[in-house]
């Protein structure tokens, strides 16, 4: 048994992911991602099995485990109980701590991520909030949705919204005591840990590519290749 399996079957995660996977393949037969990307389950779960250190590595490099949505489909249908999605989720955060998710595009892509999501919770409260939402970036939500946005005050009044107002009711302003606690959540449960991790790593990433830390973050949320589809 090689120590990156130890450290994957130490996550519990892993332990209720994967029990007694008999590599039927009703897990890719199912699953929304293996349709659009190059993507098997069923592969993924057969290599840990073989608790092989060099491909487990290989696995926590690769652009495979970024493919997954999380959905869960494969834990509903499988015979056996697994859960490929638990399993995957195992792999990203040891590709994360152990700085191996770099050496992919789509792992690389988590840098932009939580900087926006993990700065909107512990900031304003909110995964996505408006203030911090740009338009240019995400031409893809059509010309009413930047019309919206130039109009958000008068818009989430009309739509009921108390936008950065006190009290109850949608994108409320959060408290500074709630933030702390939240930020507190983040610190006992690991999160604080995992983002300075993420963030550590793409920092020495952006050094190794001779970028400074912000044209890293735009290049990695702006590069997407098409070797990631099925075609």
């Amino acid at each position: 048994m090689g120590k990156l399996y130890d450290e994957l079957a130490a996550d519990y995660r892993f332990r209720e992911g994967l029990k007694t996977c008999i590599n039927c393949g009703t897990c890719t037969a199912v699953c929304p991602a293996a349709e659009f990307y190059c993507y098997d389950p069923r592969r993924i779960l057969d290599t840990i099995q073989r608790r092989d250190d060099g491909q487990i590595e290989a696995l926590l490099k690769s652009e495979t485990i970024w493919y997954c949505g999380e959905c869960f489909s494969c834990m509903t249908r499988c015979p056996r109980g697994n859960a490929a999605g638990k399993v995957i989720m195992a792999l990203r955060e040891l590709s994360i701590r152990r700085g191996y998710f770099t050496e992919s595009e789509r792992g690389r892509q988590v840098y932009p991520l939580s900087k926006a999501i993990v700065g909107n919770i512990l900031n304003y409260g909110y995964c996505i909030y408006p203030d911090t939402f740009v338009y240019e970036d995400h031409l893809e939500s059509g010309p009413v949705w930047k019309w919206f946005l130039d109009h958000k005050e008068k818009g989430y009044e009309r739509l009921g919204a108390n936008y950065k107002g006190k009290g109850p009711g949608a994108l409320r302003m959060i408290a500074r005591e709630d933030l702390d606690e939240l930020k507190a959540i983040f610190d006992v449960s690991g999160g604080t840990e995992l983002t300075e991790s993420i963030e550590k790593f793409s920092g020495q990433k952006a050094a190794e590519m001779g970028m400074t830390p912000e044209e890293y973050e735009r290049y990695t949320f702006e590069q997407c290749s098409p070797k990631h589809f099925n075609h």
